[in-house]
C-alpha cells in the first residue's frame, strides 16, 4: 500500500514545502544571528550593540552619564538597555521566522483544529 502525501492547495508536495521551509528557517536564523542591534538609552548617553545571539558587542557611556554619587541610575540604564536589546532581537526573529512559516499552506487534517 502506498502512502498518500497530501498536496497543498497551491499545488506541490507538502513534504517538499516543509523541507523548503526548514531550509529557509535555518538560513534566516543564521542571518539573524549575524545581525546587530543598536539601542540608545538616557537620551543617547548610553549606547549598546547586541548581536542576534544576544551577545553584547559594545557598550559606550558618555562621560556625562557617570555620576559617582548616583551609580544606581547608571545601573538602571544599563539594565534597561540590555533588556530592550534582548526584546528587540527576539521580536525581530519571531517576525522574520513567522513570514517563512506562514508561507506554507497546511491542509485541513481530520481531527486537527484550524489555525
Amino acid at each position: 500500500m502506498k502512502a498518500r502525501i497530501p498536496k497543498s492547495p497551491a499545488g506541490g508536495n507538502m513534504l517538499e514545502q516543509i523541507q523548503k521551509m526548514q531550509e529557509d528557517m535555518q538560513k534566516k536564523q543564521a542571518e539573524l544571528e549575524q545581525q546587530e542591534y543598536e539601542i540608545k538609552a538616557g537620551g543617547g548617553l548610553l549606547r549598546l550593540v547586541m548581536d542576534g545571539k544576544k551577545q553584547v558587542k559594545e557598550l559606550e557611556l558618555d562621560p556625562d552619564i557617570v555620576d559617582p554619587d548616583d551609580i544606581e541610575t547608571l545601573q538602571d540604564l544599563i539594565v534597561a538597555a540590555v533588556n530592550e536589546a534582548i526584546t528587540t532581537v527576539e521580536e525581530t526573529a519571531a517576525r522574520e521566522l513567522e513570514k517563512i512559516t506562514s508561507a506554507v499552506s497546511m491542509p485541513n487534517l481530520p481531527g486537527m483544529p484550524r489555525m
